[in-house]
Parts: C-alpha cells; sequence; structure tokens
C-alpha cells in the first residue's frame, strides 16, 4: 500500500469533524479558495479590455447575430471552420441573445465563472493525489506564485499576473475542466474495479469537450490523461469479476481507456463549426508563438523549487502520474522547438503543475517535518515571497496604491468612442496595434485580421495587410486608395497620431487620450478636404472631441 494510499483510508476511516455536533467544518480550501476567487474576481474586474480579449468578444457577437452561420470573427467574410466557434463560445453567444447582453460584456462575466471552473478542478485533482487538508491550499499558492522574476503573460498562465488579463479567456475554462479530466483519471487509475464503461465514456466526452473548446490546452489534458491510464493499466494484479463482458481485470482496464480515447475522438469529431482534427499539422500560428521559448529560465525558474519533491515521488514509485505527467508534457515542449510547431509551447504553464503540486503534496504533510522537509519548505515559501513581489504583486494592488512601482496588467484605451459612430459589420481599415486587436469586440470588421484562421487563407489575410500597408503608405495615390476601399468595403479609417489623413476621408471623432482619429471614406472615393492627426486646428465639421 501506497503512502497516499494509506493516508486516503485513514482519511476515510476517521470520524468527520463537525460543529454542534451537526456541521461539517468548512475545509481550509474552501475557505481560502473563496477568499482567493473574490479577491482575484475583483482584481481581474478593474483590468480593462487589452489583448486576446476582443477577439472573443468578436466571437460572441457574430455567432449572437447568427448563431448558426457566423461571419468571420474580425473580416467581412464566412466564418465557416473558424476554430474559435467552440461549444464555450456557442453557449456564451446563447446566454448573450437570451439577455440581450453585449458580447464583450458577456465575455467579462465569464471570468469569475472560469475562475469557480478553475479552483474546483484545482481542489478536485489534489484530492486524488493526497487526503491531506492543508495540499489544495499549498497548491493554489505554488501555481499562482512559483513561476519565475521575468513576466510570463500569456493565455493560459496561471500566475497572478496573467490570469488578471486571461481567466475570461476560453483557455482558462478549458484548463479547469483538464484538472476536473486528471482527477476522473486519477480516480480511475486508483480504483480500475470499480469503474464501469460509462465511466471511461464519461472521461472521453470530457476530454473530446476539452478537444473543441481549446486544442492546445487538450494536448496537456491528454498527456495527464494518458500518465494516470499508464498508472492505471499497471495498477492490476489479478483477475477479477465485474459488469464487463471480458472477465478478467486485465483485459477490463485497457478496454477501458481505449473506450475514454473512442469516446473523445467521436465528441470532438461530431462537432459541426469546425473540424478540429483539421489543425493537426496547422502552422499557421507557429510564428506567433515562437516567443514562448525566449527567456524559459526567467519566466519558469521558480517552479523548479518542486523538483525535489517530484524526484522523491519518482523514488517511491517508478509510474508515479505527476511524473509521468512531467515527463510527457516537456517531451511535448521540446517536440514543439525541435519541429519548429511553437505553438505546442502553450502547454508550458501546464509543464509547472507537476512540480508545484508535488511540492505543494510534501509541505502539506502532518508535523513532525524531517529536516530536509523543513528546508524545502523554508525554500518553497521563500520562492513564493519572490515571485510575489518581483511578478505577481501587481495583481492584485492597485497602480494608485503602488508604493515601489511593480508591474501591472496593461491598461488599454477604450474604443467606444469610435464604436458609437461605426455600425455592426461596417469595414474599418486599421494598422494600430491595439485597435486592430479590440474594436472588433463593439460589432465591426477589419480590412486584415489580427490573428490567423484557418476559415481565411493566410496568404489572403497577407494580401490584406499588404492592402492596409499600402492604403496608409505617404506614396500612395488617389486612384490606388480608392480601388483598396472599393475592393474591401472599407467605410471608415481608424489612424494612428501621426498618421496621414487622405484627401476622400472625413474626420469623424478624435480621442484626445491616444491622438486616434476615426475618418469616414465612401466607396466611390469622393474627395474630402485634408486633415492631418497631428494638427491641433482646422478641424472639419462634425468632428466631436473624444
Amino acid at each position: 500500500m501506497t503512502t497516499a494510499t494509506a493516508e486516503r483510508q485513514a482519511a476515510r476511516d476517521a470520524p468527520a469533524l463537525r460543529t454542534s455536533g451537526r456541521l461539517r467544518r468548512p475545509s481550509p480550501y474552501l475557505v481560502v479558495g473563496g477568499l482567493f476567487w473574490l479577491v482575484m474576481s475583483v482584481a481581474y474586474w478593474r483590468v480593462p479590455m487589452c489583448c486576446d480579449f476582443g477577439q472573443h468578444a468578436a466571437v460572441v457577437e457574430r455567432l449572437k447575430a447568427n448563431l448558426l452561420h457566423p461571419a468571420h470573427p474580425m473580416a467581412d467574410l464566412p466564418g465557416a471552420g473558424s476554430p474559435y466557434y467552440s461549444p464555450y463560445a456557442v453557449l456564451q453567444a446563447v446566454f448573450a441573445r437570451a439577455t440581450g447582453l453585449a458580447g464583450r460584456v458577456v465575455v467579462k462575466l465569464a471570468g469569475p465563472v472560469n475562475l469557480l471552473v478553475l479552483l474546483v478542478g484545482v481542489g478536485r485533482f489534489v484530492r486524488v493525489l493526497t487526503p491531506r487538508p492543508w495540499a489544495p491550499v499549498a497548491a493554489l499558492g505554488a501555481m499562482v506564485l512559483l513561476w519565475g522574476t521575468h513576466p510570463a503573460w500569456w493565455s493560459g498562465y496561471l500566475g497572478l499576473l496573467s490570469m488578471t488579463g486571461n481567466l475570461a479567456y476560453p483557455s482558462t475554462f478549458a484548463i479547469g475542466l483538464a484538472f476536473l479530466a486528471w482527477a476522473w483519471a486519477g480516480s480511475l487509475a486508483a480504483r480500475p474495479t470499480a469503474g464501469s464503461l460509462w465511466r471511461y465514456a464519461g472521461l472521453g466526452a470530457l476530454c473530446g469537450l476539452i478537444l473543441l473548446i481549446h486544442p492546445i490546452t487538450a494536448v496537456g489534458a491528454v498527456t495527464g490523461v494518458v500518465a494516470f491510464a499508464v498508472t492505471g493499466v499497471g495498477a492490476f494484479a489479478s483477475p477479477c469479476r465485474g459488469p464487463w463482458p471480458s472477465r478478467s481485470l486485465e483485459w477490463r482496464v485497457p478496454c477501458g481507456w481505449a473506450v475514454t480515447a473512442v469516446a473523445a475522438a467521436a465528441v470532438a469529431a461530431s462537432w459541426p463549426y469546425f473540424g478540429v482534427f483539421s489543425l493537426i499539422g496547422d502552422h499557421s500560428v507557429d510564428a506567433i508563438h515562437q516567443r514562448l521559448y525566449a527567456q524559459i529560465p526567467g519566466k519558469f525558474w521558480l517552479a523548479g523549487i518542486g523538483l525535489p519533491a517530484l524526484w522523491l515521488r519518482w523514488r517511491r514509485n517508478h509510474r508515479d502520474p505527476l511524473v509521468l505527467m512531467f515527463v510527457l508534457e516537456c517531451a511535448v515542449v521540446a517536440y514543439g522547438w525541435v519541429s519548429g510547431h511553437f505553438t505546442y509551447g502553450r502547454i508550458l504553464g501546464l509543464t509547472l503543475v507537476p512540480p508545484q503540486f508535488a511540492l505543494a503534496v510534501e509541505v502539506a504533510a502532518p508535523r513532525p517535518w524531517p529536516r530536509w522537509r523543513r528546508g524545502l519548505a523554508s525554500v518553497a515559501a521563500v520562492g513564493a515571497c519572490v515571485g510575489f513581489l518581483s511578478v505577481q504583486a501587481g495583481a492584485v494592488v492597485p497602480r494608485s496604491l503602488d508604493p515601489v512601482g511593480l508591474r501591472h496588467p496593461p491598461s488599454w484605451p477604450t474604443y467606444e468612442w469610435a464604436a458609437r459612430h461605426i455600425a455592426p459589420g461596417d469595414v474599418v481599415l486599421t494598422n494600430g496595434y491595439r485597435a486592430v486587436r479590440s474594436l472588433p469586440a463593439y460589432g465591426p470588421n477589419l480590412v486584415a485580421p489580427a490573428w490567423p484562421d484557418p476559415a481565411l487563407d493566410e496568404r489572403e489575410r497577407d494580401r490584406r495587410r499588404a492592402a492596409v500597408r499600402a492604403y496608409l503608405a505617404p506614396t500612395s495615390t488617389h486612384a490606388e486608395r480608392t480601388a483598396i476601399v472599393r475592393r474591401y468595403h472599407v467605410r471608415w479609417l481608424l489612424l494612428g497620431e501621426g498618421q496621414r489623413v487622405p484627401g476622400e476621408a472625413v474626420v469623424v471623432a478624435r480621442n484626445a487620450r491616444t491622438g486616434e482619429v476615426l475618418a469616414r471614406v465612401d466607396g466611390d472615393g469622393s474627395p474630402y478636404s485634408t486633415y492631418s492627426t497631428t494638427s491641433s486646428t482646422g478641424m472639419l465639421p462634425r468632428v466631436a472631441l473624444e
């Protein structure tokens, strides 16, 4: 009997902790997790829309307008085959249609919900590893603090700072489901004789759902399930009878995991909006993700504090699921680097979970502690303080109360000042970094979307980006600009400070904070008087200062 199994049996045999003879005391994780949910939700809510938020809000807007045949999330094009139209996004769109809320509001509201799913998943997963009551609390602390001293800001990264920006993203929801899948797989591996075919099939359906919601997170989720499957297949020692056709545990367990794989593939293949398996080998987003492999030591070195705990688990059991999970995830990350398929680097955040959680299990052991465990706990506490003060503190400390200049989440400007003039579906030509990522959340389309999407051939997106550059070039002629306006049905220009407003455009609004200008153009290229975005005089009629 392993240490974890013995502890679990003792926990089942121990009397329930009660107050007044009736009510069970709340667990430490319920109290600490509840406080964390509240504080983190407030910290997340005060961060303005930035980064990928506009893309996900645009997805909900397009589904809200046409649930069965949504347009491309960011362009005036069909959206068939776009992996952004996942079950998660469809559910958000149904909620938006039922309530009448804007897509960006629905996405914002999803943040606390996703955090709740994540916290439940963490708690369930740690309970599979150990019954120690403080282990989930320690795991939560390690997960959000033990990263590195260089900011790691990316979708799917679970450091405090990164979470303030990505709680509303599908990746966070998918990671929460991944923890639940690992807990499910762990329970099947621990008690293979208690698992019916339906339980294995249910786990497969959950994995298929994760694959549809966020395919790259599903890679990390599946590696964890495979680690527990290897543990479960190696756990049986003797035949047994059960409700399945096979009377041997030797056949029952492998067949159960095969059912899991078949159920996952069936659920994933049945989704009508896009073919998830067509994404295999797709390199369209690899260039974007190459930066994930930069400065890896600085971003993640604090998680290395958990490696001794992971090594101890391997010493105790060479089939330990956390160890196998870590090895498999490292192999996936390495494959991404060697193959040039850098998108696989997206699971770097999940790769930290095994050492972080192995450390949490060790420091949650009951006292008295041996000397080595006291030393490990001391190093972990120092590491958590270093991680909090160097990177993560800015997530929960407002800028106005910051005494030392901490790192804070991005503070992007809103584009409501421009969106109020633009009708939903109108095409806007812009190359502003923030504008192309935020403006579609309000309903407009772009000439050139910011992100690759299988629904739009990458060669066509490159042509559109070239057209935007050609239009905004100082040497462009009126005829060249008119041809671009007609080809892409451009109605609006959103120009940054210092960019020239062409003579055929009329300025409608200007943002005093950013210096950006919104100008209207007609499809026939009718000329208007010229206005410079850097000028403080010569405003045309109908100009509204925002």
